[in-house]
């Protein structure tokens, strides 16, 4: 056989965009593509759907990965006709603490040069640079890099939905969102008409002969001879990777996502991602404090919560619909399908909302009713993917993608497809790879890890 047979674990937009690449640009054949369930349906489709290249370090492999993975997602609108919806409205980050400005003009300029583009500084002098409101559809001549807007009559001019107390907005400009379920339809088609086979089933277990992948086992009883295995499972990547004998450094976390009809329009449809930076303590009623406090289950809600608030518009321009997230309870847990939802969670989040967007204070009481829904990153301690091979020869991964599997997904599937295809690998590949671990230098870093990165 020329090619040799190739199985993916795992239909969802990791699993297909390797599928892809393999498929469609390396022309390989006798793909199969494994799921028990359909594709994009596990977590794929609990995203916020955004893309970003604005990353922290140490280094500049996520800048890098992410720029290559908004190369090709630019590159297939354009083909598609934009298919998917891509728009570069961007990521709109908004302090209302006088005190952290340096703090941000310092994290910016270090992002810009590993980089993400040029930083654009507008502090209401004459010399200050232009700044061009984003265009709330499509992606082309759009700037790229950041603007930092401090002057607070130019945030009020362009977003004068924002709270008043807000005094610096970073807007990230390569960045924004698109539709997760017609990007990875679209390439799951490709994927399909070049040869990949879709088949519905559980993996139950993997042979092993000479410290060689050889075979899998399905739920159907099958049993398919195999030389190349991908484990692209999500939130069962070590479940996945235990049938090797591996255990991977990997963790889950649920997370949640509200849709809420904004019928008032306290959000304008065309705004871009909007995420509050500081900490927050919620507003309560005097009632409502006593209620609480009552409640060791619920005391909690009346200290001081972690920033990350935010929200976007969804759907068509005459959608209501807005997306409410906030991750103020993190927790690590086993995957469990469903997930178990916090009846809480859409009330919170809005609350939270109102300190950033104040008209989003007449729905506390008589919000329409939300639509609450979850799904699990799964992450590495520093946030960064595993994509590469693993101990087991023929046997690869690509996964750990956090929140940023969808933005990801593109860079992430040609990556591992170069190390199947014994192809060039990009100088980011070693920051992915399992036997980063293994490096005494990464280790050092490691050990001094700082910011996720995650938003």
């Amino acid at each position: 056989m020329t090619t040799p047979p190739i199985l993916i674990c795992g239909a969802g937009i990791a699993g297909i965009s390797i599928a892809y690449h393999l498929a469609v640009r390396h022309g390989i054949e006798d793909i199969i593509l494994v799921d028990e369930r359909p594709p994009l349906s596990l977590t794929s489709d609990k995203s916020t759907e955004c893309y970003r290249n604005w990353w922290p370090g140490p280094g500049n492999a996520m800048v890098s990965l992410m720029n290559r993975s908004i190369d090709l997602l630019e590159e297939l609108a354009h083909t598609s006709r934009n298919a998917f919806h891509l728009n570069r409205r961007g990521y709109l980050y908004l302090t209302a603490t006088q005190a952290r400005i340096p703090e941000m003009i310092t994290a910016a300029e270090e992002t810009s040069r590993l980089g993400a583009g040029p930083l654009r500084i507008h502090r209401g002098v004459p010399d200050d640079p232009a700044y061009l409101p984003p265009e709330p559809q499509g992606f082309a001549n759009q700037p790229t890099g950041a603007d930092l807007l401090l002057e607070p009559a130019l945030i009020r001019c362009h977003f004068p939905y924002i709270s008043e107390n807000v005094v610096a907005a970073l807007h990230v400009r390569r960045a924004g969102w698109f539709s997760a379920q017609q990007l990875g339809a679209y390439l799951l088609e490709q994927a399909r008409a070049h040869g990949v086979r879709l088949v519905q089933a559980r993996l139950t277990g993997i042979d092993i002969q000479a410290g060689r992948v050889n075979a899998v086992h399905l739920d159907d009883a099958s049993r398919l001879e195999v030389r190349n295995f991908v484990n692209a499972a999500g939130p069962y990547l070590n479940n996945v990777s235990q049938m090797l004998g591996i255990d991977l450094p990997v963790y889950c976390e649920l997370h949640y996502k509200v849709g809420f009809k904004d019928h008032l329009g306290a959000i304008p449809r065309e705004a871009p991602l909007l995420i509050w930076t500081d900490p927050q303590t919620l507003s309560w009623s005097p009632e409502e404090k006593l209620l609480l406090s009552s409640e060791d289950h619920s005391r909690w809600l009346l200290n001081e919560l972690p920033p990350g608030v935010h929200t976007r518009p969804e759907g068509p321009a005459d959608s209501p619909i807005i997306l409410m997230l906030w991750e103020y309870n993190t927790k690590i847990v086993e995957p469990v399908w469903p997930p178990p939802l916090d009846l809480d969670y859409p009330e919170i989040a809005l609350r939270g909302l109102v300190t950033m967007i104040p008209a989003l204070r007449t729905y506390i009481g008589k919000a329409p009713r939300p639509a609450l829904d979850g799904g699990y990153y799964t992450r590495t301690r520093e946030n960064r993917p595993l994509i590469g091979p693993l101990p087991v020869e023929g046997a690869y991964v690509i996964g750990a993608l956090s929140g940023f599997g969808l933005m990801a997904s593109l860079a992430a599937g040609e990556l591992l497809a170069a190390h199947l295809t014994g192809s060039a690998l990009p100088p980011y590949a070693p920051a992915f790879s399992l036997t980063r671990y293994a490096d005494p230098t990464y280790q050092q870093l490691f050990a001094n890890w700082g910011s996720s990165g995650q938003l």
